[in-house]
């Protein structure tokens, strides 16, 4: 399983989103520092659920972060994220 479907698929069973657009941007930054030369080092994710009616953007962001673990985050350089309700 690549680290676009691992993001998207923990994402999707933690807040069963309307919208989630998970983009593996790693060619834009290649040859940068810190992006590794096989890729899968640079994601956008874009998602709308209703999981995150009424929190804070920070509140958004700390719980896709949690979702996704260290273990997933440990593999990854940048996480661009696009957080909010439909």
């Amino acid at each position: 399983m690549s680290v676009a479907q691992e993001i998207h698929k923990k994402l999707a069973e933690a807040f069963s989103p309307v919208e989630l657009d998970v983009q593996d941007d790693s060619a834009s930054h290649a040859g940068h520092a810190g992006a590794p030369s096989g890729g899968e080092s640079h994601f956008n994710v874009r998602i709308r659920a209703n999981a995150f009616a009424g929190q804070s953007r920070i509140t958004r962001h700390r719980a896709v972060h949690a979702a996704l673990g260290a273990e997933v985050l440990s593999r990854i350089h940048a996480l661009a994220l696009d957080i909010d309700t439909p």
